[in-house]
């Protein structure tokens, strides 16, 4: 599940890590749909592969979400599904054929803050309070590309500490077994040390280094930028 408010690359982030195109067919509202704008829940599969192995995921989208005028209850719809999954799934584990048992459940809430702001809105903490005990919330600072290494530092810390003030519980890595190999201990204590995640994403082709990728490319000293590595896509 990606939940945010508008503006801040959801769309686009999901586009970049599945290489395809969920929202071709999205029109952006006007500013007078957004008067009475309502949280509306969509969902598309993605199959990917890593490694040989095949993964069907259920990708969920809540357009709507923080774009009305009164944003008072606009997690209510959103609770609603994640519930309303959970309920289905718990009846299907109750009944007697139980051998294709479709699970539907949220297990991963991607959390989008804006990164103009000096911390967390009301909205933000509002939500991820509301959710955190349902489903495993990642927390990421969107558009990552418009604030320096320092900035997002910053803002980070800030986050982090506004997360534990209002005893928000964010996903946290598991620790690695002993018999784990170095390079994914070291992975897992990068990742860890890293949310909340700072992200960037981006639907156009560039050329790097003789590789055609998906990048953004920016005049003067930023150059350019490979959001499908690793170290760039989330930091």
């Amino acid at each position: 599940m990606v939940v945010g408010e508008s503006g801040l690359g959801k769309s686009t982030l999901v586009n970049s890590l599945f290489l395809t195109d969920l929202y071709a067919k999205r029109a952006p509202n006007s500013a007078k749909d957004r008067i009475n704008k309502t949280v509306s829940i969509e969902t598309n599969c993605v199959e990917i592969e890593e490694k040989g192995v095949r993964l069907r995921l259920t990708v969920v989208d809540t357009p709507g979400f923080g774009d009305a005028l009164n944003n008072d209850k606009c997690e209510e719809a959103i609770i609603k599904y994640v519930a309303n999954q959970y309920e289905a799934y718990l009846q299907d584990e109750s009944g007697l054929n139980r051998r294709n048992i479709a699970d539907n459940r949220v297990h991963c809430c991607l959390y989008f803050i804006s990164p103009y702001g000096r911390g967390l809105k009301p909205i933000d903490i509002k939500f991820m309070r509301s959710l955190h005990d349902k489903v495993n919330i990642v927390p990421v600072i969107a558009k990552a590309d418009t604030l320096t290494k320092s900035e997002i530092r910053s803002l980070k810390a800030r986050i982090l500490e506004e997360i534990e003030e209002a005893s928000i519980r964010i996903y946290q890595f598991p620790e690695c077994d002993s018999d784990e190999d170095e390079d994914f201990v070291e992975m897992n204590k990068d990742l860890k040390e890293s949310l909340p995640f700072a992200v960037i994403g981006s639907n156009t082709f560039i050329v790097k280094e003789g590789n055609r990728v998906i990048g953004r490319q920016y005049l003067g000293a930023w150059s350019k930028l490979r959001t499908r590595s690793t170290q760039t896509l989330v930091s």
